[in-house]
């Protein structure tokens, strides 16, 4: 029976990834998992910030509270004076590409929220005609 990876000591696990190692490469172990990693972030500079938020028709105090910063960094951000961090890229990518995802996950906080939502659903019903 194998060891746990938490009951063995750094040499066994060194020595359980050569072994499997030299299995792999003699064809004898074929069950290797590949796990994917997403690349990062994209960057996103001051426009880019204000294109999200105003295509989510929020105030810059309603879309900090949407991505649970304050307003003074949303607004630093759209200034050029700040640079979101890698988390807040991530938050800013999915506003972007899945506005949706955002306005689902914001009006279970805000009840009060539906208005950019409204807004939302108009603009895409218009790219859709168009």
């Amino acid at each position: 029976m194998k060891k746990k990876a938490s009951e063995m000591s750094v040499f066994e696990m060194v020595m359980a990834g050569l072994e499997d190692s030299i299995a792999f490469s003699n064809g004898k172990k074929l069950s290797l998992v590949t796990v994917r990693v997403p690349a990062p972030p994209p960057p996103m500079d001051a426009k880019a910030v204000t294109e999200v938020r105003k295509s989510l028709n929020m105030s810059q105090g309603v879309f900090a509270a949407a991505l649970n910063v304050s307003p003074k960094t949303v607004q630093g951000w759209e200034q050029g004076v700040r640079t979101p961090s890698n988390a807040s890229l991530r938050l800013l990518q999915i506003a972007r590409e899945e506005p949706h995802a955002v306005l689902k996950v914001f009006r279970g906080k805000d009840a009060q929220s539906h208005a950019p939502e409204k807004a939302l659903a108009r603009r895409s019903g218009a790219r859709a005609k168009a």
